[in-house]
């Protein structure tokens, strides 16, 4: 990372359509807020239609603003009464179709945007940009002869070839088969990280988010709920919501005990030295796949209700013995039938719980 300044600050921004019912305008996005530091990689994650689009195109000067400000390296280029054209901004653009043009090989694609340049300055910067992805070999090849990855590669040298503050990516991965996404995101990490590129991404794939971003907002409603390091939103969401939408869980009831203690019905939990709550009090406790372990020898016995594989491990669905459902992270090797009892033991080492939280739509 360059430095620890702020590069992208969005302060109270309300973006908003006219309504197809009447005179009243419909908001798209409102009271968001966030800060996304020099060398930064940071990511929206919501899903269709919570705005996070939106809010790209805002930072591009593709949308005009209601309210709110948007500021570049600490300079306003978006609010009700400034609007910077897009092309002063210093703003590159990664599509989700990648945008490349189909006439135009690989280096021509990424000199495009090098006009300000010498014929011979914008080859070399070019070369540059596609030795720094890895496809220098790709030079003369057209968009129709490169893989997805490549071309995705090829659209981001595009992009930094200019040398933007700031590059914005709508999407990345979308376009591309499933079990390719968390490994381009990793390598895309790669790239911008070495070449200290501040980048912002949208997407609604958690784990492209989490294999990418330093920061990940979720967004609900048009308004960023909780901005925040992948780790913290796993560990730390903060209301019900972010806890349900981030990861494979559920919340059961508990018991609060003596000495700190919560009691669930697969076992006792030891509570964190912030959670105060009243003993004898009903609260809502997280399970994450995770916290369940299999154990052939364990008493406790769950239904497996269904399964997903994914390879090194399947997802089972458990009901328990209250007919309440949880989830449960089992290494591939143990392929349990629908309908089996296994036994199952409870090795959560970190305790998430909610009590009187209002709704998320009141969020």
């Amino acid at each position: 990372m360059k430095s620890s300044q702020v590069l992208l600050s969005i302060k109270q921004l309300e973006i908003a359509y006219p309504s197809t019912e009447g005179p009243h305008s419909i908001s798209a996005v409102k009271d968001l807020n966030l800060e996304l530091r020099q060398g930064e990689i940071g990511c929206l994650l919501g899903s269709s239609g919570c705005g996070k689009s939106t809010v790209l195109r805002a930072i591009c000067g593709f949308e005009p603003v209601k309210a709110g400000e948007i500021l570049l390296r600490n300079h306003i280029v978006s609010s009700p009464l400034i609007h910077i054209p897009p092309n002063q901004r210093r703003v590159g653009m990664v599509f989700q179709d990648f945008a490349l043009f189909p006439h135009l090989n690989a280096l021509d694609n990424v000199a495009f945007g090098l006009h300000h340049l010498a014929a011979d300055q914008r080859t070399s910067v070019a070369k540059e940009w596609l030795s720094r992805v890895n496809l220098l070999d790709k030079a003369h090849a057209y968009p129709h002869e490169l893989s997805g990855g490549q071309q995705q590669r090829v659209a981001l040298a595009r992009a930094m070839a200019p040398e933007p503050d700031l590059i914005l990516l709508d999407e990345p991965f979308s376009g591309l088969d499933v079990e390719l996404r968390e490994r381009l995101a990793g390598e895309m990490r790669d790239i911008l990280k070495e070449n200290g590129i501040t980048a912002l991404l949208v997407t609604h794939d958690q784990l492209e988010a989490f294999a990418t971003a330093d920061k990940v907002g979720v967004i609900l409603n048009g308004k960023i709920i909780q901005w925040d390091t992948p780790y913290e939103l796993y560990h730390q969401p903060s209301n019900r919501y972010i806890a349900d939408f981030i990861g494979h869980g559920v919340t059961i009831k508990g018991i609060v005990k003596v000495g700190g203690k919560v009691q669930i019905e697969i076992g006792e939990l030891e509570l964190d030295a912030d959670q105060n709550f009243e003993i004898g009090k009903e609260i809502d406790v997280l399970l994450r796949a995770d916290d369940i372990q299999h154990d052939d020898a364990s008493l406790l016995q769950a239904e497996v209700v269904s399964k997903t594989f994914r390879g090194a491990d399947f997802l089972y669905t458990l009901k328990l013995p209250s007919g309440i459902e949880i989830y449960a992270f089992v290494p591939s090797h143990h392929n349990h039938s629908i309908g089996e009892h296994i036994g199952i033991e409870l090795v959560a080492d970190h305790v998430v719980t909610f009590s009187d939280e209002p709704s998320p739509e009141s969020i």
